[in-house]
């Protein structure tokens, strides 16, 4: 079966379960008793080498010695591991509930974890996703009873129902409206850093896209300042590199291609395109965090294009599927794609996407991979800052995208809303969030979640409602990029940073009542790591997250046929 066959019946699937009932939160007790272990069973998985025979960065072992430690053991050093920890697609789940849902395909739609909220209903004829406060919960409860998530992709709308009163927070506030509401009483405005990044991206697999001279043209047409002076919110910047410059080492090498069109015409010609040639471009119409203005972008990118000759149809296509024909290497025209980091590090931005056997651009490009391996072992230093310059001066070549923009995005709420706060990567704590007197708090986004088992997930919508219900190991401080500890106590590394010790926390349960322990966290990040457990079943079968952590084990049974 290929990979979007299986798309297609999972998603299919998904739909019937939403609208035939409302979601509920697992209820009856999955806990199974602690056994000791290590995964893989046998021995640790076997580390790939890179040409000069060091091992590549990835993970070889899951050790579970007692109920309150786990042991990763790496191939290579990762100074990162700590921030890993916290993104939300590595949320622990119990053994026992895991089992049982990836076998029935409950686990799309009816999350069991150990957060301050949990699942109360999900259903999509009321369009609107409720979450109830967990009363056993190990920390601090949740300031309010029920948090209610609703979506609307409209930014005008969504600020219709903020001004009337029937929401309580929007996300996505469009560019013209912020002013505007960040003097009025009335409302709590708080912006983000413009640490997004939107792309045009190709596949290489697809003519003429195959053509670095095709692919370069493309990259001296666009010219990013207009689109983010046109489309983008105050504070957004246009994009030199790919990762922003915010980011510690993301301007690091060259800019990119500046806009010339008369130097693009002429590598159109020698391509055999003299007089351009007729694509799509493809995107899905919904506000993002990175993506403030959909249509409009595409229609001004297909502007642009035609300044060369480049004759672009646009094409919607729903979120999910979307997703799905990007991440499995379908799409044979442009794409248009966003990044939100999950921590504010170059290699969020960079290594699942050019690295861990992404198919999105067709087959990786080593000049750009190899840097980025050794970036990923190497500590912050010029050493590091040369790595991501080499790595940024190989995409700029091989401009296998053309960065858009670096947008910066804005939260509105009700001036009554306590605890009001954004994050700057779009990873609010719903938690901390009150209205006195009331028992609910109501937000408005710009999507319903295609699933809620964001192991599989990669949609800031969805990480954003699973972060309240599941819990990874560490996790982002609230209204900051911070990681402190959170399912673990602490996680403390060996001298050379390749085997990393977790102390878990006691008195932890997950939403069914079912005891927190080290064999949760084994079996949970087993489940991402072998394509050929049984569990390692989501929505799309991609799993993209688990490329910042390691390759699969099994690839030959990997959805995406890797």
């Amino acid at each position: 079966m290929s990979a979007s066959a299986r798309f297609k019946g999972a998603a299919a699937a998904l739909l019937f379960a939403a609208a035939g009932c409302a979601g509920q939160s697992a209820s009856a007790p999955s806990e199974l008793p602690f056994a000791a272990g290590a995964y893989p069973v046998e021995k640790a998985a076997e580390c790939e080498l890179d040409e000069a025979g060091a091992p590549k960065p990835g993970l070889a072992r899951i050790d579970a010695p007692d109920e309150r430690t786990v042991i990763f053991t790496l191939c290579a050093t990762d100074p990162t591991f700590i921030q890993k920890m916290a993104i939300v697609a590595y949320g622990i789940n119990d053994s026992g509930y895991l089992a049982a849902a990836t076998a029935d395909g409950s686990i799309l739609t009816t999350p069991n974890g150990t957060g301050p909220l949990k699942l109360e209903a999900w259903s999509t004829e009321q369009e609107e996703v409720v979450l109830s406060r967990f009363e056993e919960y190990w920390g601090e409860k949740s300031a309010s009873e029920r948090v209610v998530f609703k979506w609307q992709g409209d930014s005008a709308a969504r600020l219709v129902q903020l001004r009337a009163g029937t929401v309580d927070g929007i996300d996505n506030v469009a560019a013209n409206d912020i002013e505007a509401l960040a003097v009025d009483s009335e409302y709590q405005v708080f912006k983000r850093l413009p640490a997004t990044t939107l792309y045009a991206g190709v596949n290489t697999n697809f003519e003429p896209f195959n053509d670095i001279r095709v692919r370069q043209a493309i990259a001296m047409t666009i010219d990013s300042k207009r689109i983010v002076e046109n489309f983008f919110p105050a504070g957004s910047a246009p994009a030199t590199h790919y990762v922003p410059c915010v980011i510690t080492y993301g301007c690091e090498g060259e800019s990119w291609w500046p806009t010339d069109l008369s130097r693009a015409r002429e590598l159109l010609a020698e391509a055999g395109y003299p007089d351009g040639f007729k694509t799509r471009i493809v995107f899905r119409d919904a506000v993002r965090v990175s993506n403030p203005d959909p249509t409009g972008i595409a229609t001004d990118l297909q502007a642009q294009l035609a300044q060369v000759g480049i004759d672009a149809t646009l094409e919607v296509q729903e979120s999910t599927i979307f997703d799905a024909n990007v991440l499995s290497g379908l799409l044979d025209g442009i794409f248009i794609r966003g990044w939100t980091p999950d921590y504010l590090e170059p290699l969020n931005y960079m290594y699942s996407n050019f690295v861990s056997k992404s198919l999105m651009f067709g087959p990786i490009v080593e000049s750009i991979a190899a840097p980025l391996r050794a970036a990923s072992t190497t500590a912050n230093s010029p050493q590091r800052a040369a790595l991501f310059a080499e790595a940024n001066n190989a995409l700029r070549e091989a401009a296998i995208l053309t960065p858009l923009g670096h947008g910066s995005s804005a939260i509105a709420w009700s001036s009554a809303v306590n605890g009001a706060h954004s994050s700057p990567i779009a990873d609010e704590n719903f938690a901390e969030v009150s209205i006195d007197g009331r028992e609910q708090v109501v937000f408005l986004q710009s999507v319903e979640p295609a699933s809620l088992y964001c192991a599989d997930e990669s949609d800031n919508n969805v990480l954003r409602i699973c972060s309240q219900i599941n819990e990874s190991l560490y996790t982002v401080v609230t209204g900051g990029a911070e990681v402190i500890p959170s399912l673990a106590t602490s996680c403390e590394p060996s001298k050379g940073l390749t085997v990393w010790t977790c102390t878990l926390r006691e008195g932890v349960r997950f939403h069914n009542g079912a005891r927190f322990d080290a064999g949760d966290v084994r079996d949970s990040f087993a489940a991402q790591w072998d394509c050929a457990l049984p569990t390692h079943v989501g929505l799309s079968g991609v799993f993209r997250y688990w490329g910042l952590m390691s390759s699969f084990l099994n690839n030959d049974r990997c959805s995406t046929g890797e």
